[in-house]
């Protein structure tokens, strides 16, 4: 499989050369923090339960879908911010503790949907990430690894450890 200078795919076929060995000692959410292209994203894991609890198991296996913290900022609205809420409730919809609790919500949303509870992750592989959205990757003939469906490209996989793998994407997943 052909990949982009700087990408690190795991292989997607039988007869690939097997992908480099994880850090047996180490788990995601060990070093989801230390890329700081990432960070934004990284703080958002901390604060949502269902993802923080499985980046620290050393039994579930993971696949960490990052977008860049330029990706993140470069989104209409924040990601714990709903157009909808604002249109229901208006500049208010985030005030007190109910709109504490929407915020929240929204960003477990967006998480969520950049985690898939699988690791390896093979190519074209079908999967449901934790905020139930089904997501695939696949190589293009240009050989650029894209996250489908909306074909955000993969800028490179930055880490392999005991219980799965942080990919940096150039964009965000569809979390709405």
């Amino acid at each position: 499989m052909e990949t982009t200078p700087g990408v690190q795919l795991p292989p997607s076929a039988p007869d690939a050369p097997p992908a480099p060995s994880p850090n047996s000692s180490v788990i995601l959410s060990d070093i989801l923090g230390t890329q700081r292209t990432i960070n934004i994203f990284a703080g958002f894991t901390r604060d949502i339960s269902s993802i923080s609890t499985r980046l620290d198991a050393s039994s579930s296996n993971t696949t960490v879908l990052a977008p860049l913290n330029s990706a993140i900022s470069a989104l209409p609205h924040k990601p714990w911010e709903d157009p909808r809420d604002y249109a229901a409730m208006g500049t208010e919809a985030y005030e007190g503790k109910s709109g504490e609790d929407r915020a929240h919500r929204n960003l477990r949303r967006f998480a969520e949907a950049h985690v898939v509870p699988v690791s390896p992750w093979k190519e074209g592989e079908k999967v449901e990430t934790l905020g139930g959205g089904k997501v695939w990757w696949e190589v293009g003939k240009d050989g650029v690894a894209v996250v489908q469906p909306g074909g955000v490209v993969v800028e490179r996989v930055v880490s392999r450890v005991a219980n799965g793998e942080v990919w940096v994407l150039k964009g965000v997943l569809n979390y709405a």
